[in-house]
């Protein structure tokens, strides 16, 4: 049985300033600090980070008055911005630049007086994020399919503008995209796509791998939008995949009959994991283990300046 590992997999930039800025805040604060929904969405890290002293929680009315708060990688409203600032909170904001950059276009188009569509996963985190930047609800509408674009009914003299959640399929996007297009010409784009560069490699990557392989496993919690995609692109290719948070989740029968299994790891899911389900499926029966080359990643995206000392 063959093993190919995809390339890049596992940790992407944000993630690993995030985990860094919760880290590095609970070195120069101490225990307990308060981080505002899972920093990043992986089992495992969450875990760790807990052991440490952070105390996940959903709102800010949870955090008592003056402590320390960080935002998770996914980003926030700006309602919970200014909840944070109402209890005198030290405030760390460990949202992807990404993921801010999504925000800055929302602010950037409502100036500008667009209606805006955001492509993107209802009750994600992110998307709640980046529907709470916009000072007026109507003016942000929440498209999640091909069939939600039939409903909208926006005039052929409206100024409206899309953004795209961060983590979605670069292809279903692409379809999304199309028929918005097709309906409302004068829609207008971002300048650069909104999809990061890290979802799109990680995509990218087991495309090409699935090819070789008989069958997929994505290392990455069950709440991972982007660990979820990569899982589909296999389902796509007809090939059997499985979203798994470490090798307890590994059913031994998926393995019978397999000659060739693709492994990936979402960019939440740190890379410990990726080699302990290499080494079960050593144990298991795999004789040969392929790094599969793909694109190279040199993104690093510093902590901010009041941690760095």
């Amino acid at each position: 049985m063959k093993v190919f590992l995809a390339n890049p997999r596992g940790f992407c930039a944000g993630v690993d300033r995030a985990i860094e800025i919760v880290e590095r805040a609970l070195d120069k604060h101490g225990a307990p600090i308060y981080v505002r929904h899972e920093v990043v969405h992986n089992k495992f890290v969450v875990a760790n980070l807990k052991k440490k002293g952070a105390i996940f929680i959903d709102e800010i009315d949870q955090v008592p008055e003056g402590s320390v708060v960080i935002f998770s990688a996914h980003g926030v409203s700006q309602m919970v911005r200014k909840d944070a600032v109402s209890i005198s909170a030290t405030i760390y904001d460990a949202t992807c630049p990404l993921v801010t950059k999504v925000h800055k276009e929302v602010i950037r188009r409502q100036k500008q007086n667009h209606q805006v569509i955001l492509i993107g996963h209802a009750g994600h985190p992110e998307v709640e994020g980046t529907l709470g930047q916009s000072s007026d609800p109507k003016k942000i509408t929440l498209v999640e399919s091909i069939d939600d674009i039939n409903g909208l009914n926006f005039s052929a003299d409206m100024d409206i503008s899309y953004t795209t959640q961060t983590t979605l399929s670069v292809d279903d996007t692409k379809q999304i995209v199309s028929s918005l297009k097709s309906k409302f010409p004068q829609i207008q784009a971002p300048k650069k796509s909104d999809i990061c560069y890290a979802t799109q490699n990680r995509q990218d990557s087991v495309k090409a791998m699935i090819k070789s392989s008989e069958m997929l496993l994505v290392i990455g919690s069950k709440n991972s939008s982007n660990s979820n995609r990569l899982k589909e692109i296999a389902e796509n290719a007809n090939k059997p995949a499985y979203l798994i948070d470490g090798t307890s989740d590994i059913d031994p029968s998926w393995l019978d009959g397999i000659n060739s299994i693709g492994v990936t790891a979402g960019a939440s899911a740190p890379e410990v994991l990726v080699q302990e389900v290499v080494s079960f499926l050593i144990e298991n029966g795999a004789d040969e283990v392929v790094e599969v080359s793909g694109a190279e990643e040199f993104v690093n995206f510093p902590v901010p300046a009041t941690l760095r000392v």
